[in-house]
C-alpha cells in the first residue's frame, strides 16, 4: 500500500468510528480534541479545492456525517449542557 492509500484507509476508519459514535457530540469533540465533524468537512472541502476539485461544504458534510447534515442534526444532535458550554468557553479563551 502507498502512504496515500494507508492515509485514506485510516480516514475511512475514522469516519466509520464517528458514525458508530453518534452519541459523541461535536461540542464534546471540540472540547476534548479541538476539532469536530464540521472541521473535518471544512478540511475535506479545502483538500478537494487544493486538488482542483469543486466540492461544496454541504456536500463535504454529507460525506463526513454519512447523511445530509440537517438530517443528522435532527436525529442525533443534543442540546449542549451547561458543563459542555462552560468547557467550550474556557477552551476558547486559551
Amino acid at each position: 500500500m502507498t502512504k496515500t492509500e494507508i492515509e485514506a484507509a485510516a480516514f475511512r476508519r475514522l469516519l466509520k468510528h464517528l458514525d458508530e459514535r453518534k452519541d459523541v457530540q461535536n461540542i464534546d469533540l471540540m472540547n476534548l480534541a479541538g476539532f469536530c465533524r464540521n472541521c473535518l468537512a471544512k478540511w475535506y472541502t479545502s483538500a478537494a479545492a487544493e486538488g482542483g476539485e469543486a466540492l461544496t461544504y454541504d456536500a463535504a458534510r454529507e460525506i463526513i456525517y454519512g447523511m445530509p447534515y440537517d438530517a443528522w442534526k435532527a436525529q442525533y444532535q443534543q442540546e449542549a449542557t451547561p458543563e459542555q458550554l462552560a468547557a467550550m468557553n474556557n477552551s476558547s479563551q486559551l
